[in-house]
């Protein structure tokens, strides 16, 4: 389950360092959007301007343009005289996720012979420690990080496309993602058939079988989808 808004907010007092100079609208936007991946911020969650800014150490203006950056990727909303807001999404916002997916993940995998051999790798690699980071959580009973491993997972898969637009499109459908996973009121029910599919692919990609990779994540992503659809409905 996401942390408390006092819990989050405190933990963001970490990210302050690293923050140094380049405390720029974009790197808290990069801050925030994660910890949505993460799944530490649910929807409808009120974000205070006072106690993220104390916590980041950066100016109401740089945290207002961040808030501004992701309200453009549909990850917040600002509600007249209350506040900024974590985005509450929709089965129709399910529908265009997937497809953007089924563009973004399986045109990577399709792509990967195209890639030089060293990328490929690479991206096997990410793809290998998504997978175990995944069972492990899931020997853990830890279900939230889980679905986070699912993340870590899926943009792994965007690697093999070797475009930095892609990886970036990624991290910002993902993020939507994470706020749909929300609705899951049994998040075991719903990740863990995944486990399987993941350590699936994991074996065709490991083996060059890049098609086969595609066509089972196809599958994946119709059944995920009809899941959460019905889920909304």
């Amino acid at each position: 389950m996401p942390v408390t808004t006092n819990g989050w907010v405190e933990e963001l007092g970490a990210e302050r360092a690293a923050l140094g100079r380049a405390s720029t609208a974009r790197r808290v936007a990069d801050v925030l959007r994660t910890r949505i991946t993460e799944g530490r911020l649910a929807p409808g969650t009120r974000l205070s301007e006072e106690e993220i800014g104390a916590a980041l150490g950066v100016s109401r203006n740089t945290l207002r343009e961040a808030f501004r950056l992701l309200a453009h990727e549909r990850l917040l909303v600002h509600e007249f005289n209350r506040g900024v807001f974590v985005r509450k999404l929709e089965a129709d916002d399910v529908h265009d996720l997937y497809a953007f997916r089924r563009i973004l993940e399986c045109g990577a995998l399709r792509h990967a012979h195209a890639t030089d051999e060293s990328a490929r790798g690479t991206a096997v690699d990410a793809v290998r420690r998504a997978v175990e980071a995944g069972e492990s959580a899931a020997a853990a009973g830890n279900w939230v990080d889980v679905g986070t491993a699912n993340m870590a997972f899926h943009q792994a898969i965007a690697l093999f496309a070797q475009s930095p637009r892609v990886d970036e499109a990624m991290r910002h459908v993902l993020a939507e993602l994470r706020l749909v996973f929300h609705v899951m009121a049994a998040p075991q029910t719903f990740h863990e058939p995944y486990l399987n599919d993941n350590r699936r692919l994991l074996t065709h990609v490991a083996a060059g079988e890049f098609e086969a990779a595609a066509q089972s994540l196809a599958a994946y992503l119709d059944a995920a989808e009809s899941q959460l659809v019905t889920v909304f409905a």
